[in-house]
């Protein structure tokens, strides 16, 4: 309890009880239990170009009472505007795949930008938890860097689309795959052979003899992760694929792994089919839910490793 004696402050009282002289004294309660408050999605334009819905939730207490009654007047309205200006201003910076990947660092250099205002009024912050709503935009194509959507459009064209080529036409040459990103498919004279599977065959089937000669030690260590493929067939069945790159020279097999899998790739055979024609694009296909990736993004980002080992 802050008490005013005729408008001069005195030490803080409490807790327990308290005499104040009536008509004299003045007081105001101080909680300095740890309280928590949510900064309400906003929509932001990320350096990219790609705009998402973004909000924060933020835990503090009040380490100096007399501080915080003294030099502020509203104290939760402005630790709240503090917290979503240092928010706006960290994200502006930033493309959309950083602020996926590193949501704990951007956090961390929230919460010290936050308690370099807030320690002057006597509060100190927590912690700050950074919360990705949704991406309303997809961000403009950039050189910066592989993003996740090409990423997965990647996988889709060379494990799946060049495997399968190389399993109904024999071995393909190293070009044939590079072929088959930059023709339509509408200017294929036989789309059955090379562009895709046939009806009979499940359309991930080709993705075993795909990798199979492409394991190493060396890739390996380069990725050190293990992937499980759920493909939904549309009889309701499911089947599963996986990639573990983590001891050896690395397996890839039909069923689910040994060990408990990095990185969860779902989706139904008919949207993995567009994707391989270019009719779903993945980001679309991941924002709508028809894709789901669980696990851990930045595990997902080194399937690039593996697209360069089959170059």
């Amino acid at each position: 309890m802050i008490v005013f004696r005729l408008g001069r402050i005195r030490t803080p009282q409490g807790p327990g009880m308290v005499l104040l002289l009536p008509f004299i004294d003045s007081f105001q309660r101080v909680d300095l239990r740890t309280r928590a408050f949510s900064v309400p999605p906003c929509k932001l334009a990320s350096k990219d170009g790609a705009v998402l819905s973004v909000g924060a939730d933020v835990q503090f207490r009040i380490w100096d009472p007399v501080l915080s009654v003294m030099t502020v007047k509203d104290l939760n309205m402005a630790t709240r505007m503090t917290a979503q200006n240092a928010m706006t201003k960290a994200l502006l910076k930033r493309p959309l795949r950083e602020i996926q990947m590193e949501k704990l660092k951007i956090s961390d250099q929230l919460l010290l930008e936050i308690n370099d205002v807030t320690r002057a009024w006597g509060l100190e912050v927590d912690r700050v938890e950074l919360a990705v709503e949704a991406v309303l935009q997809p961000p403009h194509d950039s050189p910066t860097g592989p993003s996740l959507d090409s990423t997965l459009q990647q996988l889709a064209l060379r494990f799946l689309g060049g495997g399968l080529s190389s399993v109904a036409g024999g071995a393909s040459a190293p070009g044939s795959a590079d072929t088959l990103e930059m023709v339509s498919e509408a200017e294929q004279p036989a789309p059955h052979v090379g562009a895709g599977p046939s009806p009979k065959q499940p359309v991930a089937e080709g993705l075993l003899t795909a990798l199979q000669p492409f394991l190493s030690e060396a890739l390996v260590s380069q990725v050190g992760a293990c992937y499980q493929f759920n493909v939904i067939l549309p009889s309701g069945t499911q089947s599963i694929y996986f990639l573990d790159l983590t001891t050896g020279h690395g397996r890839v097999g039909h069923g689910v792994p040994d060990g408990i899998p990095d990185v969860v790739v779902e989706m139904a055979e008919a949207d993995l089919r567009a994707l391989l024609c270019r009719e779903l694009r993945p980001l679309g296909a991941y924002m709508s839910g028809r894709l789901k990736v669980k696990g851990d993004l930045a595990m997902a980002m080194k399937l690039e490793a593996v697209l360069r080992a089959l170059k």
